[in-house]
């Protein structure tokens, strides 16, 4: 029997600059994501949650995802390849949003490591800083951030557990 323990994240040691990872799967954002993250972020803009006013009063005559909810898909869709095992995330340098999101469009992402460096003060961890894309099904970048993350070494990073018995199977 084999049994298979899904990487969630990586150690300081696994990521290489230069490296890129492809997160899957991509996802449309409905109208009922939209405002529902609206409706819990407590932005009431009415070009994302009123169509009359979308149509006939902003210039894309139609409803667009706040912006927010794409960067945190985007950045949700990076955690299993990337931070998944974070100490923490500590910065977003960069974010900006390059071209509108419509209810209805699917977005992508895939994320960059653009520098890696150890930490001074503790042995045990590193400091990553990637770089996110985010597109819609046309291939259009939509959203675009970068952001710095400290990771566990390997060795010194805590053991995954569980709340039960190991011996499930037996």
């Amino acid at each position: 029997m084999t049994i298979h323990d899904r990487p969630f994240g990586r150690y300081f040691e696994d990521f290489e600059v230069g490296d890129v990872y492809k997160h899957w799967p991509g996802k449309t954002i409905t109208e009922y994501d939209d405002h529902l993250f609206c409706m819990i972020t407590m932005n009431h803009h009415p070009v994302h949650t009123n169509a009359w006013f979308a149509e006939h009063e902003s210039p894309h005559g139609k409803n667009l995802v706040v912006g927010n909810l794409v960067y945190s898909m985007a950045l949700g869709m990076s955690v299993p390849d990337v931070s998944g095992s974070a100490i923490a995330n500590l910065e977003v340098e960069t974010l900006r949003h390059s071209k509108p999101t419509f209810h209805g469009d699917t977005i992508y992402a895939e994320t960059r490591v653009v520098e890696k460096r150890e930490s001074t003060t503790k042995g045990d961890r590193g400091v990553v800083k990637v770089e996110t894309k985010a597109f819609n099904q046309h291939g259009d970048e939509v959203c675009y951030f970068t952001r710095k993350v400290m990771v566990w070494k390997r060795e010194g990073a805590p053991q995954r557990r569980r709340p039960y018995a190991a011996d499930v199977w037996s």
